[in-house]
């Protein structure tokens, strides 16, 4: 099917509403815009940029964590949480309600990245491994009582105070089965001739289309774009998210979608979506050539440590993985006594690898705000 061509399906009545049935996807796709091939060579060469510099960073999967977690705040983010990478690094809950729900559903999130980026080293990327993700997502917080982990059995709606005025009904449960199974194989077709990066743009306008769990579809909508990348050896590893791309265009991911659902115009979401790929892979490969900046230099710094280099290297390599720290968790980092982790700590703060972010004289908090700030922009 050309992309020009493209039907997204068709609207069933019920009782007071309609709702949407996409159509299905699992066969090739051909497309006559020069813009897509031009912007899908441009979106295959940053990624590949991308890629091939995390091979030369030493120690790449302890600066994973950070982009994990920049992840999780800014999807949450999307649906409503307030929480911000600094509240979320802690190591506590909020005891206040809201704000403890916020941290549950982030760090939710981050459990739920690292869970499913395991399982797809044994399993491929399929209804099961979105099933077990989902199920991690909503284990605790406002989502614990939304089914976690199984497809919805009742109809769902997006915005609006009820179905009659929704801004968008999907597909009735009854149409669940077939629409998933069509999706599934769409995603693990090798048969068809799609460029992975336009499968995967069909597969998440696809996936928010047919809205299959009754909450956390957006989350999980998008971080299907991190799995399949990683599944089909496009990333080694997970470093790139485009929930930051579509939340600064909020309005135009939103519209994107309306557009190709209402005016079958798949060109301008994959578009769109080719563009994202580009903006974060681009800011993915600065990213790492500012952390590997900022690395060297406090590795340089550590060099004058004397005697206390080694238990600062230590140190140094859990900022970069987690960047905020108490003088109890540099004991537990460095086997330290109470009195020399605080040595430790000034030495740190001295040299402005540390920053004290508390104002008390116990539980003292200290955040590495060089390195920190690279994920809060």
């Amino acid at each position: 099917m050309k992309i020009e061509d493209f039907n997204s399906g068709t609207w069933e009545q019920r009782y007071k509403y309609k709702y949407f049935v996409p159509a299905f996807i699992n066969h090739p796709f051909s497309w006559e815009e020069d813009a897509i091939s031009a912007l899908l060579e441009k979106a295959s060469l940053k990624l590949g940029e991308l890629n091939s510099f995390s091979r030369f960073v030493p120690d790449i999967d302890i600066f994973i964590s950070m982009h994990v977690l920049k992840e999780a705040v800014v999807s949450s983010r999307i649906e409503g949480t307030r929480t911000n990478i600094e509240e979320a690094l802690e190591e506590e809950q909020p005891s206040e309600p809201e704000k403890r729900d916020d941290w549950l559903e982030v760090n939710n999130y981050v459990k739920a990245i690292n869970s499913a980026i395991e399982e797809l080293k044994t399993l491929p990327l399929s209804c099961r491994l979105i099933r077990d993700t989902h199920r991690i997502l909503l284990s605790s917080g406002r989502g614990e009582r939304k089914t976690p982990g199984e497809f919805r059995i009742s109809q769902n709606w997006i915005g609006g105070a009820s179905i009659v005025d929704a801004v968008f009904v999907p597909p009735a449960a009854d149409k669940l089965s077939d629409l998933l199974s069509d999706f599934e194989k769409f995603l693990n077709n090798e048969e068809i001739n799609v460029p992975n990066l336009i499968k995967i743009a069909i597969a998440h306008y696809q996936f928010e289309t047919i809205h299959p769990f009754l909450d956390g579809n957006g989350r999980m909508g998008r971080l299907l774009i991190t799995l399949f990348l990683v599944s089909k050896g496009i990333l080694d590893k997970p470093l790139l998210y485009l929930s930051a791309f579509f939340e600064k265009n909020r309005s135009l991911y939103y519209d994107k979608l309306t557009i190709t659902r209402e005016k079958n115009d798949l060109n301008q979401w994959i578009k769109f979506f080719l563009v994202g790929i580009i903006e974060t892979a681009e800011e993915g490969t600065k990213t790492l050539e500012k952390i590997m900046q900022i690395k060297a230099k406090a590795e340089n710094k550590i060099l004058s440590f004397g005697r206390r280099a080694e238990s600062a290297h230590k140190l140094l390599e859990a900022l970069f993985s987690k960047p905020m720290v108490s003088i109890k968790g540099v004991q537990t980092i460095t086997n330290l006594s109470p009195k020399a982790a605080g040595e430790l700590v000034n030495l740190f703060v001295d040299n402005g690898l540390l920053q004290e972010v508390s104002n008390q004289q116990r539980n003292r908090a200290f955040a590495f705000t060089e390195y920190l700030d690279l994920f809060i922009k």
